[in-house]
């Protein structure tokens, strides 16, 4: 898959992208795996430690974004992009570009702590626990 760079819309190539899904399928196994350890240890639905869940959701949200909208938020938001190696970094030279990419990180950034948030707040009144 061949990709170029496009101000706010594309600012990694395939080896990035197949970090930020690795990343989000981590946060989602995160997620999970706190969900039964915070189910496990008692926690009652209301409790304040379920929203905890939100952390890993939100990381798993935004790494999965970010793979599909091929655009990394943190490059967006350093004036940077890598469609090569791991590593092979480049500067946005233009303003509007890099007004564009910093746009769209913030959307990207918003998104995943929505999601996170969104989650976290469900799992705070999911009516699973041991008795």
């Amino acid at each position: 898959m061949q990709l170029s760079y496009a101000p706010g819309a594309c600012n990694i190539g395939p080896a990035e992208i197949a970090r930020r899904r690795r990343a989000a399928v981590i946060g989602a196994i995160g997620t999970v795996a706190l969900c039964a350890v915070l189910i496990a240890s008692g926690t009652a639905p209301g409790d304040l430690g379920r929203l905890l869940v939100g952390l890993p959701l939100t990381g798993a949200a935004i790494g999965w974004i970010q793979a599909q909208r091929r655009f990394c938020l943190a490059y967006g938001f350093a004036g940077t992009f890598n469609l090569g190696a791991i590593g092979e970094m480049h500067r946005v030279a233009d303003a509007a570009a890099l007004a564009a990419d910093r746009r769209a990180a913030l959307a990207i950034a918003a998104q995943g702590v929505a999601i996170g948030l969104a989650g976290a707040l469900l799992f705070l009144v999911l009516p699973i626990h041991f008795a």
